[in-house]
């Protein structure tokens, strides 16, 4: 609001002061001395810097209406960024569920497996799921499987599942035109596949994936006799607690895991174990490998039992080496 009467602005009070004195200072009867503006020249000089407090006085006025608009955008961008904050709230609440527990017994025993997670649906609804019990195979002159293992460091973790060992890379199975790398290789008991309905004490899963992925297991049978080496080795390095993963200071050759016979059973098949994801190629020595009672009491001590149930074979065809 003006403080004068009428709304007059600052600019036009100044205006009519300045021209009020200019005209005083032109009625007042003196002599001028040389060189002194002459009433006009003053009246100009007066008029010319009033228009300039004006000019100013717009431009304050402009500026604080930019002001005015600089805060009311910075308004407008601040409640469009909260509004763009909304989908990341979305994002987060669609994000992946955790893998829920998981074992061998109780509420989250393997019948209830496929209902504890969407991506775990398969455990209960496949139709090509591992272990089975081998039986009703065909004999053919099958190519040897190719194994290239060699002395490797590993690390020994203890899932809470079962004992796994991790190898360093480059130690690889060939088979069907196909190589195969060593990922880790883990163990259960009592074993998990039967052969015409025996079950082993326990058996060793060597997991392996090809180049796009795809899975081939190799698994070796163990029965109660004389002490194997390799496993020994494993044991030494047992991690004192379930989670840990201890790094070995020594070096283990996979190959002497294996049997002197290395004929073996085959069939597509699944993970015995959550996601229970199929298209897993199985080789199934057929020879068993020793392991002393005490090997096998360690275990037992961790893991008493670690084995899924069979799963029907669907009349899969099961081939077996001559």
């Amino acid at each position: 609001m003006s403080p004068f009467p009428g709304g007059r602005s600052w600019s036009s009070a100044l205006l009519n002061v300045g021209v009020a004195v200019a005209l005083a200072l032109v009625a007042a009867p003196h002599a001028r001395a040389e060189g002194e503006e002459t009433p006009e020249q003053l009246r100009q000089r007066l008029a010319e810097r009033l228009k300039d407090d004006v000019s100013a006085t717009k431009i304050g006025t402009g500026a604080g209406k930019a002001r005015e608009k600089d805060k009311d955008e910075g308004k407008s961008r601040r409640a469009a960024g909260k509004s763009t904050t909304l989908p990341s709230v979305s994002v987060a609440a669609s994000a992946p569920r955790p893998e829920p527990a998981w074992s061998y017994t109780g509420d989250n025993a393997p019948d209830r497996w496929g209902q504890l997670h969407p991506d775990w649906r398969q455990c209960a609804i496949g139709t090509r799921q591992s272990p089975i019990d081998i039986r009703d195979t065909i004999r053919v002159d099958q190519e040897a499987i190719r194994f290239d293992y060699h002395p490797s460091r590993f690390s020994v973790l203890d899932t809470g599942h079962t004992i796994q060992v991790n190898v360093a890379p480059g130690n690889t199975i060939e088979i069907m035109g196909r190589r195969f790398e060593l990922q880790q290789f883990h163990f259960h008991r009592p074993s998990e596949e039967r052969i015409n309905g025996r079950q082993y004490d326990m058996v060793a899963h060597l997991e392996h994936k090809d180049a796009d992925g795809r899975m081939a297991t190799i698994a070796v049978l163990l029965e109660r006799g004389q002490d194997q080496a390799l496993i020994q080795t494993v044991w030494n390095y047992l991690p004192l607690e379930r989670g840990d993963n201890y790094e070995a200071p020594v070096t283990i050759d996979l190959s002497q895991l294996l049997p002197k016979d290395r004929a073996y059973f085959t069939y597509m098949g699944s993970m015995t174990t959550p996601p229970c994801a199929e298209g897993v190629l199985w080789m199934v020595l057929r020879q068993p490998v020793q392991v002393s009672s005490q090997q096998i009491s360690i275990f037992s001590r961790l893991y008493p039992m670690n084995a899924r149930p069979l799963q029907a074979a669907s009349g899969r065809l099961i081939k077996e080496s001559n």
